[in-house]
This record gives structure tokens, sequence and C-alpha cells, in this order.
């Protein structure tokens, strides 16, 4: 999937025009990540994700045939532009999000049934001299291409997977508007709305066969998963009140 606030050059793999284009392995991309405040996570990931970040859901449009769609998301900041989560040029989390993961490499739909690697042009880490190659010298992929390959197929599946556990959410009505507020230790506040987080009330009313079906299919877990990841706002509403500090002085 390309996420636009992340994948700003999107283009597709090619043997010819990208034959010596390589990727180098060491290195991260704290600065392209610096400004994300939130991203996508697929249900696969609750479980180690929610030790870290909060996970919300967000309004994600309509799909082609107009029916309302969710998608769940990380949480990294109180502030737009401002990712929490990478303090003085590294990463402070131990779990990051598989998209950012498999940057800059993305899957975009090349037509009904078929989709193509990306890569993000701009990613600094894309290189002429260094790293793995991307393509053999007879221009077929390379081993390393393949597994990046193999890998995005699989998280594609996964976001479909997802995309049918929030359409479920929907239908049982589980889903409202979420506002956090803090209060910082200078007493300003901070407050964070947008989000979509499980209605409690209607959750508890739900028929047991309702909540049965939900444990059967894993929705259930990423349910609990969830209502475990709120008590993350009060870290980040603990890392905002650190930079803002650290921005004064």
């Amino acid at each position: 999937m390309i996420h636009s606030e992340l994948h700003t050059q999107p283009v597709a793999l090619d043997r010819e025009q990208h034959r010596s284009l390589r990727f180098k392995r060491e290195g991260e991309d704290t600065v392209r990540f610096a400004a994300l405040n939130s991203m996508f996570v697929v249900a696969g990931e609750f479980g180690e994700a929610c030790k870290e970040y909060p996970l919300v859901w967000i309004e994600a449009g309509q799909d082609a045939k107009g029916v309302r769609q969710v998608a769940p998301i990380a949480v990294f900041g109180l502030a737009q532009g401002i990712n929490l989560c990478i303090h003085a040029g590294a990463w402070r989390t131990a779990y990051m999000p598989v998209v950012l993961r498999m940057y800059p490499f993305a899957l975009a739909r090349a037509g009904d049934a078929q989709y193509a690697v990306c890569h993000d042009a701009s990613c600094a880490r894309l290189s002429l001299t260094e790293g793995e190659p991307l393509f053999e010298v007879d221009g077929k992929p390379s081993a390393f291409t393949f597994e990046v390959q193999r890998q995005l197929e699989q998280l594609e599946m996964e976001v479909e997977r997802t995309r049918q556990m929030g359409l479920e959410l929907l239908r049982l009505d589980l889903l409202r508007d979420m506002r956090f507020e803090a209060t910082l230790p200078d007493g300003a506040k901070v407050g964070v709305d947008g989000f979509l987080t499980i209605d409690e009330k209607r959750f508890a009313e739900l028929p047991d066969a309702e909540v049965l079906q939900m444990h059967k299919s894993g929705l259930l877990g990423l349910v609990h998963a969830h209502r475990l990841s709120l008590s993350n706002m009060r870290r980040l509403a603990h890392w905002h009140a650190q930079r803002s500090t650290e921005q004064v002085q």
C-alpha cells in the first residue's frame, strides 16, 4: 500500500530504468519518519504494537461501492507533524509498524488483480553504488527484491483482512468518536480528537453469539489490545511535555 505522507515519490521498479539501483540496509529513516504523528497498522500487529502505542481507528473514506471504511492506526504524537516516538534522532519504542519497516518499498495496484513493487525515489537509503542490488546484471529481480515482494504481498493480504475487521466493527456499531485530553506539568492542556474508539457500553451489550463470533474471527483480540493500548496516551503526553521543555531551553 502507498501512504501519501510516507511515500512522497512512489515509482514502480523497472528492470531497465533501475537496473543499477541498490538499497542500503544499514541506516535509519528517522528524518523521514519524524513528521509522522501516526501510521496505519494491520490486525496482526496489534499484539506487539499495543505495548508501545495507542491504537485507534480513523475514518478512511468509502470503497468503490460507497461503503464506509475505517482503518486502525498507531498514534505517534499529539500534534500534526510531530512524532514523539523519535527522540535525539533515534526511534525509542521497541516495536515499529510493518509499513515503516518495509519503507521505502510498497505495492501499488497495476490492474484489477495485479500489483507492482514500488520504491520511494526520495529515500536516502537508495544508491547506485552501495547496498543490496535490486536487480541482477541480466535484469532479473535479485533475491533481495523477490523477498521484498513476498513480504509486501503478505502485508497486502493482511491489509485486506484488517479492512474486513473494520467493516465488522462498523456492522456491530462498536466505534465512537474519541477525544483525549491531558494537563501538562505547566498547567497547559493538550487535546487530540478525530479518532474512533470502542464504545464500551455498546460492546458490553453485545449478544453472546456476536462475542463468540468475534473471538473466532480474531476481532475480540483486537478490541482487547486496543483497550490496553490507550494507556500509552499518558506516555505520549509525558513525551509531549518533555519536548516542549527542551524547546524552551
